[in-house]
């Protein structure tokens, strides 16, 4: 007696399309619902912040993020009252220097500058936040989050301090944003005694030490999504972290920054040797 059934060639036959593609499930609503995560853990700090702020948060491109914003229907939580422009206004009242244009440490330890990207993993974002000796190029420091905020940059900075005995630079430098200027990092740093420096805006060359060695790191981690679960990529950002500093060579020092950085100590002790005369 023959079957009734409809099998899936003969589906793919009427519809004019291959059989594989009767498989086939997309990827955007998945990346779609995994922005919508993003954003509004961005507005749940920011409550304020339109498409273009949130697209700078995340460093994704401010269209996109406008597409799903429309797509969930999110809008701002808060949303400013316009004025009228009014030219004698003080614009702002916070002094911000950087450190980039005025200072080259000659020594380990004086500036550190710090960044974060994202890794992209099985439709969703891992971020990465580091902290980079501004002299020796080494990664001194750096924390791994779901999510991309103050916890995201104070855990770097946090695990910087461990790793260094607890000795904090004299500046840290980074980008205007809003991570970097959240009042308990703001408020740690000023206990610390470390001043912070700031890029100017639309300026990412100023902190081209960070850009550079994000540049390499994700050429050496490779395609993240090989690894069949978040535990091994994370195990292989320590791993790729740790090659870069021990044995990578960086251009610029002719050697590797744990190298670099062991010889500059060296040399500063035999200064001091030959000083009090050991």
């Amino acid at each position: 007696m023959p079957s009734n059934k409809i099998t899936l060639t003969q589906v793919a036959r009427q519809l004019g399309v291959s059989r594989g593609s009767l498989y086939y499930i997309p990827k955007r609503p998945k990346i779609d619902e995994e922005i919508k995560a993003q954003i509004e853990s961005v507005l749940s700090s920011h409550p304020s912040y339109g498409h273009k702020r949130i697209a700078l948060d995340l460093k994704l491109n401010k269209k996109r993020i406008l597409r799903v914003m429309k797509h969930f229907g999110i809008r701002p939580y808060r949303r400013r009252v316009r004025k009228a422009d009014n030219k004698d206004a003080v614009t702002s009242t916070i002094e911000r220097i950087n450190v980039t244009k005025v200072l080259c440490p000659l020594v380990p330890g004086v500036v550190w500058v710090s960044d974060f990207t994202y890794i992209k993993y099985q439709s969703k974002f891992i971020y990465l936040a580091t902290i980079m000796d501004m002299y020796t190029r080494e990664i001194v420091g750096w924390n791994i989050s779901r999510y991309h905020n103050q916890d995201l940059v104070l855990g770097a900075l946090r695990d910087a301090l461990q790793r260094n005995g607890h000795k904090p630079p004299r500046y840290l430098h980074s980008d205007q944003g809003s991570e970097y200027s959240a009042e308990e990092y703001s408020k740690l740093a000023a206990e610390l005694g470390i001043t912070l420096s700031f890029s100017d805006k639309s300026s990412p060359w100023q902190n081209g030490f960070q850009e550079s060695f994000f540049s390499n790191f994700k050429v050496d981690l490779g395609d993240p999504n090989r690894f069949t679960d978040l535990a091994e990529l994370i195990q292989s950002i320590h791993l790729t972290i740790n090659y870069y500093n021990t044995q990578r060579i960086h251009t610029k020092l002719k050697m590797t920054p744990h190298a670099f950085r062991a010889l500059q100590d060296k040399s500063r002790s035999d200064i001091v040797s030959k000083i009090m005369g050991t």
